[in-house]
């Protein structure tokens, strides 16, 4: 998927089914989310969309336990009803968007850090002020 986009929501479906069943068949036992993006070199992100639609046809549960989420296959055959021809823009715009506000709250973060650094150093010289003052007398 990062390695080679398609942009067909058909077929990131097919291969994310396919990755599922490779490594249920390797591993013996139902893979997790993050196992199939290593496998189908995609991020979290996109392969969570993928499947979430796949979960709202009926044909992968998602199922979250105590050994993290876990992916079982119901019925690939309801995975044909996505159209083959249309793009998946929405997917594309979808991520963008994620990662533009995930960029920001990171920004927003690190400014209020820097705001807490600087009040801090203003905080310990004003403490040292009235320290060296209060030493003088």
């Amino acid at each position: 998927m990062n390695a080679k986009p398609i942009s067909n929501l058909y077929q990131n479906a097919q291969l994310c089914l396919a990755a599922i069943r490779i490594l249920e068949h390797q591993r013996s036992k139902p893979p997790a989310i993050e196992d199939v993006c290593r496998i189908l070199n995609c991020s979290l992100e996109q392969a969570t969309f993928i499947l979430r639609k796949l979960e709202d046809l009926g044909a992968v549960d998602i199922v979250e336990g105590a050994f993290g989420t876990r992916l079982f296959i119901l019925d690939h055959l309801k995975a044909e009803s996505l159209p083959r021809d249309e793009t998946d823009n929405r997917l594309d715009e979808a991520l963008k968007q994620f990662q533009t506000s995930r960029r920001d709250h990171t920004k927003k973060i690190a400014a209020i850090q820097a705001d807490q650094k600087k009040k801090r150093q203003d905080l310990f010289a004003n403490l040292e002020k009235k320290l060296k003052k209060n030493f003088e007398k």
